[in-house]
């Protein structure tokens, strides 16, 4: 089993999402998207499945930094921008295969483990 998981190392969740891979030897390919930012191919994966609007942060400091509360886009806009500012991304995305999930889920990542 395979599970490639975007975050920043400064976020909790995604160290909680490492660390349950870990604790599981589940061999994990971790991208910093401090040192580099997820592609545009890949966040359309996650924003096919979820809905660009579900990737977003609206918690995040970056987000209210931009002064994007009040902003209403449309998805191609979102994955532009979330292209541009990976800051403003519920973090960690996960993906095993085909299988994707945002945020920590670890109800989600336990039923691939029964896979």
């Amino acid at each position: 089993m395979d599970v490639q998981i975007f975050g920043v190392k400064k976020s909790a969740e995604t160290r909680k999402a490492l660390r349950f891979f870990a604790e599981r030897r589940v061999k994990t390919h971790f991208v910093d998207l401090m040192e580099r930012a997820a592609s545009r191919g890949e966040l359309s994966r996650f924003a096919q499945r979820f809905g660009a609007s579900a990737l977003v942060d609206e918690t995040a400091r970056r987000y209210a930094e931009l002064g994007l509360r009040t902003a209403r886009y449309g998805e191609e806009r979102w994955l532009e921008i979330l292209v541009d500012e990976p800051l403003l991304l519920k973090m960690p995305l996960v993906r095993h295969g085909n299988a994707l999930s945002v945020g920590a889920a670890e109800s989600t990542w336990k039923s691939w483990l029964t896979q």
